[in-house]
């Protein structure tokens, strides 16, 4: 596999990382760049953790993480998504600006579960797993953290509209992850 593979691989893994960090990036009235490296760190962190864990327990969960992860992925990003539409029609809504352990755990696992996938294809590829899962972490966090900027950018003006938007793209990026799952797509 050459490092231009690898790189679209990456860049690939980290988009739904990057449209989640979007939405982050709506959810705050003024970003900085501790909110910036926070979901950079956290994204960018997972999709280094899972395509490793695949490449190393690949052969006992992928049949689990083959049924069950595009559910989970599915879940996690609607309710998340749903409830960005919801209060996007709040009056003078409450901005959820939680950037803690746990409004983040649940979105980087669902936007890394991919990732455990193709660690396990890396192993059958025998792919030297440490640098290239090292490369999609700095990818993905790169990115997030401009998603977060990005997200900040359009909030300002268009906070509303941008958060349903962002919300219905978290659905969507939940409901493409599951018909993948199922084989659908």
């Amino acid at each position: 596999m050459t490092l231009f593979d690898l790189i679209l691989i990456a860049i690939s893994l980290s988009m739904d990382a990057f449209a989640v960090s979007i939405c982050k990036g709506l959810s705050v009235h003024k970003v900085s760049f501790a909110h910036a490296m926070i979901c950079g760190l956290w994204f960018g962190g997972f999709q280094f953790l899972m395509p490793t864990l695949g490449f190393f327990l690949g052969d006992r969960f992928a049949v689990v993480l083959t049924n069950f992860g595009p559910w989970v992925a599915f879940v996690l990003l609607a309710i998340i998504g749903v409830n960005m539409v919801r209060e996007s029609f709040g009056g003078d809504e409450k901005l959820d600006d939680d950037y803690s352990a746990k409004a983040m755990l649940p979105l980087a696992v669902a936007t890394s579960i991919d990732a455990f996938a193709v660690g396990v294809s890396f192993a059958a590829m025998q792919v030297n797993i440490l640098p290239a899962a090292g490369l999609i972490g700095c990818i993905t966090c790169l990115l997030s953290a401009i998603g977060v900027r990005v997200g900040a950018l359009f909030g300002d003006k268009y906070r509303a509209p941008s958060e349903r938007i962002g919300g219905i793209v978290l659905i969507l990026i939940g409901l493409k992850t599951l018909l993948t799952g199922l084989g659908i797509l």
